[in-house]
């Protein structure tokens, strides 16, 4: 994803770096990410391996290091194989891709219906709301995405909304990114308004990984935001979809911005995606979903890793993932058991596999 700099950063920083606050807002954790191979390593207590044949590059050639504090804090000091530090982490591996990876495996640049406005599936369209994302994640499907074809300023986004209000077929709207919740209240605010205009949307859907990342985005504006959309009309619903891998990825913080979502949103759902040495095993699995469910949110789907060029050492053998959710399944009640699906382009679905 992009990396915000005070030149195209967009939003609103309410604190200098300069100066201490007592509670750092969202956009004071955006602007103070680490962005180096170099610090994050520092931070973890893992500077040593830069030196030597480690498989840990001095620098990410793909794609940029960018981790907020908050999910930082989270990590095992001095733990290579910690499961939060090994999403965040370059690795030589990056450099190397089987044939069948791509810069573009899920054909989205075919489903592009104008800048920014994707329509994979019937009756729904995603649209990319920002380049900025909460975290950038080395597995990360968009991370070839050209942003800077999807740029929405005032304009760009007038004009998507009259696509989606010229089309009567179209009843769900997908908010993605980059990450949707990097655009300011005001702003978010503004295009969810202009988006209940549109009679024939009947559901209002959000991905994001803010709340899980930096968990003092939710703010009491947003709720209401959301609250508006679903009050708009009676038949009306707004879907919230968090990204979480891990049970470590929540803590105190994040579960109470998860339960506040879950207040506000008609339906808060979680999406993993089943990454090597990150989650792909049984207690792992069961960790994570016992963790969401307390917090109010239902494991929705477990992704078998996009063929993303750069990611495939995260790929887990769609064999093992299938045992997986059988042995999952003797201990979690069914509605704690994600879909493990897979996302090929041009179906008009994605592909279930258990």
């Amino acid at each position: 994803m992009k990396i915000l700099t005070t030149s195209d950063n967009p939003v609103a920083v309410n604190c200098s770096l300069e100066q201490s606050c007592s509670t750092p807002t969202w956009q004071h954790h955006m602007k103070s990410a680490i962005r180096s191979t170099e610090k994050l390593l520092d931070a973890v207590e893992l500077g040593h391996l830069l030196e030597g044949n480690t498989g840990i590059p001095a620098g990410a050639k793909q794609f940029p290091v960018f981790v907020p504090l908050p999910f930082l804090n989270r990590i095992k000091k001095g733990d290579l194989e910690d499961p939060l530090l090994k999403q965040v982490l370059p690795v030589t591996a990056e450099d190397h891709s089987p044939d069948h990876f791509s810069k573009d495996p899920l054909g989205e640049q075919a489903a592009t219906v104008r800048d920014g406005l994707l329509q994979k599936y019937r009756k729904r369209v995603l649209v990319i709301s920002s380049s900025a994302c909460a975290i950038n994640c080395r597995y990360c499907f968009r991370r070839h995405f050209p942003y800077q074809t999807s740029t929405k300023g005032d304009a760009q986004w007038d004009e998507t909304i009259a696509k989606i209000a010229g089309d009567p077929t179209v009843n769900e709207v997908i908010l993605s990114g980059g990450d949707p919740l990097t655009v300011a209240d005001e702003k978010l605010e503004t295009v969810i308004r202009k988006v209940a205009a549109i009679e024939h949307v009947k559901r209002l859907r959000i991905h994001s990984r803010l709340p899980i990342v930096i968990p003092q985005r939710v703010t009491r504006r947003l709720l209401e935001t959301f609250d508006s959309f679903r009050d708009s009309c009676s038949d009306r619903q707004t879907v919230f979809v968090v990204h979480c891998n891990h049970a470590n990825e929540i803590d105190g913080d994040v579960a109470q911005s998860l339960k506040q979502l879950r207040g506000s949103c008609t339906q808060l759902l979680n999406q993993s995606v089943l990454l090597l040495g990150v989650n792909d095993s049984e207690d792992a699995l069961v960790d994570l979903s016992e963790r969401l469910m307390a917090c109010g949110a239902l494991p929705y789907y477990l992704h078998q890793l996009d063929p993303i060029e750069g990611a495939s050492h995260f790929e887990v053998d769609p064999k093992k993932g299938l045992a997986l959710i059988e042995a999952i399944r003797a201990r979690l009640p069914g509605f704690g058991v994600p879909r493990y699906v897979q996302e090929i382009a041009g179906e008009p679905n994605k592909t279930v596999l258990a």
